[in-house]
């Protein structure tokens, strides 16, 4: 989701703190041959929660945005996860003792092989792809991000959706224990998202689960999370323990909260700040 606000000047990005996309994957093939996969000491160092790298990712280069990327500390250090709290700096300080695995995802509904499947289960099947992609935030601000994760329609053509399958409803873990935002009763916990199938099946539809070559981090959506780049800010659901075929338009969570600001569609006009 989207909260209208004017950045901060000091939360404003300018060019000189931005890692040209170059810089960066010359970067990642030094770091690739020396055996890992750190981002640089600037960038793990200003990270609150560093994250292990991803083995064996493919550059996919079919949908790379060619801008400028986002610094590691720009994407770790500002974002919606109101799990963790509210303001844009909450859930960096908040997640950094979230514990990500073991995590079981549930599948249900219309579909032949519903379960419960360990995280490792439902990602090692598949080869991780890294996407560039840019996502408007905020007025001029947007977010350059290099996102590793599954083709959406690839992970959900596993369960074998039925022709009753005309939507896809996704829920986002609600443990108070772990995750303290949930004591602001600000939405209607769990946090709960849907898509159109065809939309779920989008070429452009991610489901990820690193950023930079590494992990994802607790505030990014740990372990697994939607990016879709037409709806970023809107349907950006994170740290997802249910996946269901539905055949109805499913509850979200937004939409029910706010019907008048936020759509079931949700898609991004880049010509309308909200």
């Amino acid at each position: 989701m989207i909260i209208r606000r004017t950045p901060e000047p000091s939360l404003r990005i300018v060019g000189s703190e931005i890692c040209p996309e170059p810089r960066y994957l010359r970067r990642r093939q030094l770091l690739k041959a020396a055996g890992f996969a750190l981002l640089g000491a600037s960038s793990v160092a200003s990270a609150k929660n560093p994250s292990a790298p991803l083995p064996s990712v493919q550059r996919s280069g079919r949908f790379d945005a060619r801008d400028e990327l986002t610094t590691w500390e720009d994407a770790t250090t500002y974002n919606n996860f109101y799990e963790f709290g509210t303001d844009k700096a909450d859930p960096a300080k908040n997640a950094i003792n979230f514990k990500p695995k073991p995590w079981t995802v549930e599948i249900a509904g219309a579909c032949e092989l519903p379960g419960k499947y360990n995280y490792q289960d439902l990602v090692k099947p598949h080869a991780l792809e890294e996407r560039i992609y840019r996502h408007r935030c905020v007025e001029a601000w947007s977010m350059v991000m290099p996102w590793v994760g599954i083709p959406l329609a690839a992970l959900l053509a596993r369960f074998k959706p039925t022709s009753k399958a005309k939507f896809v409803a996704f829920t986002t873990l609600a443990d108070v224990n772990r995750m303290p935002g949930l004591r602001d009763y600000v939405l209607d916990w769990p946090y709960r998202e849907g898509l159109r199938i065809d939309e779920a099946m989008h070429p452009l539809a991610l489901m990820a689960v690193g950023l930079y070559g590494r992990e994802l981090p607790n505030q990014n959506g740990a372990p697994m999370r939607l990016v879709l780049p037409w709806k970023y800010g809107f349907k950006g659901i994170k740290s997802i323990v249910k996946i269901e075929f539905v055949e109805r338009q499913p509850y979200t969570s937004w939409s029910a909260s706010n019907s008048s600001e936020y759509g079931f569609y949700a898609n991004v006009n880049p010509a309308v700040d909200h």
